[in-house]
């Protein structure tokens, strides 16, 4: 697909979609940077052509193609995790959402510990509990136990962490985004529900949500 825009995110509006995207509105507020978009059509199982393998060899979005760098088809990059560290290394250049290495080491780390607690942990767990609790075609009491037990337990984890603190990593900037779309209510946990509501109305978290349209 040709544009004059460097970045093509392909994706679909799931949790680790709107990471990216959400990103990405970040970006395009603070550095004017767009970007297209590409709609993944799952019906057709899209994500397993072999057109799109060759961008994500896993066959999974989100992934974006960066045709500013690369060959003739630009670099690809895939995991949504992945792609956020990407983004910040080559768009961000005044690290407005991410933190220097070599002078905030602490904060670079605290930043990477929760990037992968979030794509490793909260992600997985709630993705299989959405799942148990709303897809799967029979009623596997078990899975739906385990899975929204786990989630839960995670998110004691971030409650314990957002006590007395405003965001996960650093004085106030950062790329980790939880969303809770399995029916379990996060009153149980303020100081995650707070944070929760205060990203939500981030201009860049609403525009992010929407995409792809």
């Amino acid at each position: 697909m040709s544009s004059k825009n460097a970045i093509t995110l392909y994706s679909l509006g799931t949790p680790n979609g709107h990471k990216v995207s959400t990103y990405l509105e970040e970006l395009r507020a603070a550095y004017g940077l767009d970007y297209d978009v590409y709609k993944i059509d799952f019906g057709k199982t899209e994500q397993k052509e072999p057109w799109f393998i060759e961008i994500n060899p896993n066959g999974r979005i989100p992934a974006i193609v960066d045709r500013s760098r690369g060959g003739p088809d630009g670099f690809s990059v895939f995991e949504s995790a992945a792609i956020l560290l990407y983004l910040a290394q080559h768009y961000d250049k005044e690290h407005r959402f991410w933190f220097k290495p070599e002078e905030q080491p602490d904060d670079y780390s605290e930043m990477l510990q929760w990037i992968f607690f979030a794509h490793g942990g909260v992600g997985p767990m709630q993705g299989q509990a959405n799942h148990f609790v709303k897809f799967a075609p029979e009623d596997i009491p078990y899975g739906k136990k385990r899975y929204v037990d786990e989630t839960k337990r995670l998110y004691n984890v971030l409650e314990i962490r957002l006590k007395d603190r405003d965001y996960l990593a650093g004085p106030g900037r950062g790329m980790v985004a939880i969303r809770h779309f399995v029916d379990i209510s996060v009153d149980e946990w303020p100081n995650l529900k707070s944070w929760v509501e205060r990203m939500a109305e981030k201009p860049a978290v609403k525009a992010g949500s929407q995409v792809p349209a």
